[in-house]
């Protein structure tokens, strides 16, 4: 039909410009975030262009159901604007005629979001943390930067030079604080150089001094050296050994139990649905009142679906504490809201209007 070609044409060329403006968006605040988090030395700073893309990638469900939802209400309230839809409903044809051309439109969106949550998602995560991972088990050369103290892989040494010299491999003004087997070792030294002794990578310290105190008898050693050598963390790269909940499977969480896996698979299968209510939500929600312009529908219809995706985010919280079970949250909350989309649409399609108390109508009378 015609007229539900163009409105699809026009649903795609909406929802592909929310699309573009949402990912910027999120592309902005992500690259931002990062880079807070990179400063604190939670990752390598080398790494925030790849952890913006999959910070993206991961949030691409929530995206693109946002970006249908906007995409159904402006289409129709554009439609409502300009006497389109009275000419549609003036023909005989009632709002649940548009169910059909809005869902032909958005299935490959279904599609997708369902792919991007049950599969793309975990994988997204788990790159993540592994890049995270990976960067707090880096070497202790690798974590020493100039004029900033810097602490080992293991959590026993804590590193600081003055600056750097022409070779990565040397630095000076170094000082050093390690603690082990009840004592903690001041350790200072003007120039350090780190080599490879018996396969193992150690830190040469030159002309320098060592102050040895005691954690139970608060006794001190002092002594100075020529040249003293210190083992370093070993670079081998160890596989992550913590599994978040957002990092597995799908298979693997509906072969889980756990409330924490129960709660991240009701998220998952959450926006696959909360995607197909969107539809019915906005069609049911838009419309138009000249007094109060174009803005305010569409602000009210961004409140709802604030409020869907909270209660979502919310309803997770309770599946993980074990306060509600998934499948009576999935029943309750997704179900809830396309009865109440339903119930909406059809009050709008059969022009249903609460009867005026009769004192209203009496007073009128008079």
């Amino acid at each position: 039909m015609l007229f539900h070609s163009s409105i699809r044409k026009e649903l795609a060329r909406t929802f592909g410009a929310t699309l573009v403006i949402l990912i910027t968006v999120v592309m902005t605040t992500t690259v931002i975030r990062t880079l807070g988090e990179a400063t604190r030395g939670v990752f390598n700073p080398t790494d925030v262009m790849i952890i913006m893309g999959y910070s993206v990638l991961s949030q691409l469900p929530a995206i693109l159901s946002f970006s249908l939802f906007l995409a159904v209400v402006s289409v129709l309230t554009r439609m409502y604007r300009d006497s389109e839809m009275v000419i549609w409903l003036g023909s005989g044809r009632g709002l649940t005629s548009l169910i059909r051309p809005l869902l032909r439109f958005a299935w490959p969106i279904f599609v997708l979001i369902l792919t991007l949550a049950l599969l793309v998602l975990p994988w997204a995560f788990g790159q993540i943390e592994d890049l995270r991972d990976k960067y707090q088990k880096r070497s202790d050369v690798a974590r020493v930067e100039p004029g900033q103290f810097q602490e080992s892989a293991s959590g026993d040494k804590v590193f600081f030079i003055d600056k750097d010299s022409t070779n990565k491999e040397q630095g000076i003004n170094v000082f050093l604080v390690t603690r082990e087997r009840g004592l903690e070792t001041v350790t200072s030294a003007s120039r350090g150089t780190v080599q490879v002794l018996n396969g193992q990578k150690h830190l040469v310290l030159d002309n320098g001094q060592r102050v040895e105190i005691a954690s139970d008898t608060h006794e001190t050693q002092f002594s100075t050296f020529e040249r003293y050598t210190i083992k370093l963390g070993i670079d081998a790269p160890t596989a992550r050994n913590f599994a978040p909940a957002t990092t597995l499977s799908t298979p693997a969480l509906l072969a889980s139990a756990l409330p924490e896996h129960r709660g991240e698979l009701v998220w998952r299968v959450g926006f696959f649905l909360a995607a197909i209510n969107v539809i019915f939500l906005g069609l049911a929600v838009s419309g138009f009142n000249p007094r109060v312009g174009r803005a305010s529908n569409l602000v009210f219809a961004f409140l709802a679906y604030l409020v869907y995706f909270n209660l979502l985010a919310l309803g997770k919280s309770w599946v993980e504490t074990g306060q509600m079970p998934a499948a009576q949250l999935l029943l309750y909350l997704h179900g809830g809201v396309f009865l109440l989309s339903c119930l909406w649409l059809t009050v709008r399609q059969n022009h249903w209007t609460l009867p005026a108390p009769a004192r209203w109508l009496a007073g009128a009378r008079q």
